[in-house]
């Protein structure tokens, strides 16, 4: 039996809405093991990005508890949730959430400046040349294309090699044929370095490369 990274027990998230209180995600309860590939599936409105958002320790439940890579994130005040993120946790998002200021090297440098690792250069340009941008490492994101965004993104996401990656919608903004690009770059970095994958999409042919599948509807695993 592999480790629990993740686990989730009875999870809501309600918020204020000028109708009153509005509940996103109820009663949630999953785990996840190291090294499993697991999807997250739902229309838009189903409390996907939410409840990753809980499991990242980016947002807090109104119930319920996380326990992440060993630690309770949901008892941890913000700098602790942040210090665990940093250290293990990746992020690949639908938009990117490149520095435009930032040349696609000096993106892919910041978790490990941030986190104080040598040699920050010359990882973040390995990274560059696994997802095939060793020809764009000086290049701004307003030079590079949707696909090519996304690669930096991947590879600023696992330069660090985190044991968890969260990954929401990461094809959401690309047309079919880099959607596809992508897709198997993503799988073939995760599965060079054996991470834990947590992917929420509305993609179900994306969904159905993962070992193990949730639907979310109006808030609750189906």
């Amino acid at each position: 039996m592999k480790d629990l990274i993740l686990e989730v027990k009875n999870i809501t998230k309600e918020v204020n809405s000028p109708e009153g209180a509005l509940t996103i995600v109820q009663d949630v309860n999953l785990s996840i093991a190291e090294g499993e590939l697991v999807s997250l599936v739902g229309p838009s409105g189903s409390g996907k990005t939410t409840l990753l958002a809980i499991m990242a320790g980016l947002d807090l439940p109104s119930q319920g508890s996380v326990t992440l890579l060993g630690a309770e994130i949901t008892s941890l005040d913000e700098d602790k949730r942040a210090q665990i993120r940093g250290q293990d946790v990746g992020f690949v998002f639908q938009s990117f959430h490149l520095m435009p200021k930032l040349s696609a090297l000096d993106n892919v440098m910041l978790p490990l400046e941030i986190s104080g690792s040598d040699d920050a250069q010359s990882k973040a340009k390995e990274a560059l040349i696994k997802v095939g941008l060793e020809k764009r490492v000086q290049h701004f994101p307003t030079q590079l294309s949707g696909g090519e965004k996304q690669r930096v993104a991947i590879a600023r996401a696992m330069v660090n090699k985190p044991k968890i990656l969260f990954a929401d919608e990461p094809t959401g903004n690309l047309d079919k044929k880099r959607s596809s690009a992508i897709t198997d770059l993503l799988f073939s970095v995760n599965e060079q370095m054996q991470t834990t994958l947590v992917l929420v999409t509305h993609d179900l042919v994306l969904a159905e490369k993962c070992e193990k599948g949730y639907e979310l509807s109006e808030g609750r695993l189906q």
